[in-house]
């Protein structure tokens, strides 16, 4: 299945705003992998300031039918939760949940457009695209705990000269993935590659969300 294959009538009708190219290409691999029918076109943007103000236009304008959002929880999920919200509320929705739901948000009222909210990693705990494709880390993986050890040596190195403590998580399927067959393959085609596995609970929970959110 090629790119092309994955885009089908009405994708242009229906989005999914991304933080960007490593986003974009997760999701895509994921898309491929299920043959999921993409009945939406990926935009990425550049960071999360970015992506949510194009969020904000996007339903301002109106003209979409539907709208996905998938962004970064960072440090604090309930923080950026909040800023969702608030577009939305300031956008005209009505009935928005006070927390987002575990198994991703999505949001009906008649004459706007139906929204749908992902954040990364799971809906429930702070962290970045980089914890879920941790999560496919293939169970009993001899490297991976190789992979903690190493991190927390690097940890013991003085501070300014190595990653920060909050991009943990990054350095380590990063370093990870440095020590495959094929050394240092970007996320998305990793997951291509099946160096990570592409059908652990996870996947299928957030692609389930894809589903309700432009199959249903």
């Amino acid at each position: 299945m090629g790119k092309n294959d994955v885009v089908r009538q009405g994708a242009a009708e229906n989005y999914l705003l991304v933080e960007g190219n490593d986003d974009e290409h997760v999701f895509y691999s994921l898309l491929v992998h299920h043959r999921i029918p993409k009945h939406f076109t990926i935009k990425k943007t550049v960071g999360k300031d970015k992506l949510l103000e194009t969020f904000r236009v996007e339903l301002k304008i109106g003209a979409v039918k539907r709208l996905g959002i998938v962004i970064d929880a960072d440090t604090d999920i309930k923080a950026r939760w909040l800023s969702i919200r608030n577009i939305l509320i300031a956008s005209h929705y009505s009935d928005v949940p006070l927390n987002p739901d575990p198994n991703g948000t999505i949001i009906q009222q008649e004459g706007l457009p139906i929204v749908g909210v992902w954040i990364m990693p799971n809906n429930k705990i702070p962290g970045y695209l980089e914890d879920f494709v941790s999560f496919l880390v293939p169970s009993g993986n001899v490297l991976w705990p190789m992979t903690d050890e190493a991190i927390q040596k690097v940890k013991l190195v003085e501070a300014g000269v190595r990653f920060k403590d909050v991009h943990e998580s990054k350095a380590r399927i990063h370093t990870w993935l440095a020590w495959q067959e094929e050394p240092g393959k970007p996320m998305g085609q990793a997951i291509t590659a099946r160096y990570l596995d592409a059908d652990v609970p996870h996947v299928q929970q957030l692609l389930n969300w894809i589903r309700k959110m432009f199959i249903s």
